[in-house]
């Protein structure tokens, strides 16, 4: 039996998700979770082979959650699914330490295949990941710019272009306002652009938003 936790802070998108896999005999859903907080208390009590984890959540986000599990050595494999396009967050996930990634908008059945992939040890991807991967080993394409921001950065740059203020997004990420600032600065220098007008426009044009 596959023990699986769900972590995404949206209840009707684990419901889903939770539905879809329990379809699946050889998988049991033992433990669910809203936020960073919720899943490491649900993570002490509930037995979790396959964490199915969301990138986009209040507070430390499925990139971090990636980053500390990696830093503990956790045997808990991470299957992301998230509703970003998998050419924007596929690979940056993978490198954090996921075993595979799955975008929401997929069929349910991709799902159920890929708990049962990463809980073999293997990682999943889908043929466009699979392509971009190859692709990234033999060319050099340019690089697009925003693939030069770090985790927090990518962050910071992703709530701006959502319309949040420096002070709502420094609570979400449970950091000092300054901190964010900080942050800010270090996007606008990477990205050659003025303000957060740009900014936002910027991620509309790239898909990230």
């Amino acid at each position: 039996m596959i023990r699986v936790v769900l972590c995404d802070d949206h209840a009707l998108v684990r419901r889903g998700i939770r539905d879809t896999i329990s379809e699946a005999v050889d998988i049991q859903v033992t433990g669910e979770a809203g936020n960073y907080a919720e899943l490491r208390d649900v993570l002490r009590s509930a037995v979790c082979d396959v964490l199915v984890l969301d990138i986009n959540m209040p507070g430390r986000d499925g990139l971090d959650v990636l980053t500390t599990l990696k830093a503990e050595e956790s045997p808990i494999k991470v299957l992301i699914v998230s509703m970003y396009p998998e050419d924007q967050y596929a690979i940056r996930s993978l490198r954090a330490g996921a075993s595979g990634y799955v975008n929401k908008a997929g069929d349910p059945l991709l799902l159920i295949n890929a708990v049962r992939t990463v809980a073999l040890g293997r990682k999943y991807v889908t043929p466009d990941i699979a392509q971009m991967l190859v692709d990234s080993l033999t060319n050099e394409p340019p690089e697009a710019p925003h693939n030069t921001l770090s985790d927090r950065e990518m962050q910071t740059l992703l709530k701006i272009a959502s319309g949040k203020r420096l002070s709502d997004i420094a609570e979400e990420l449970m950091l000092s306002p300054k901190t964010v600032s900080v942050y800010r600065a270090r996007v606008l220098e990477k990205l050659k652009l003025s303000n957060n007008a740009e900014l936002t426009v910027y991620a509309i044009r790239s898909g990230l938003v």
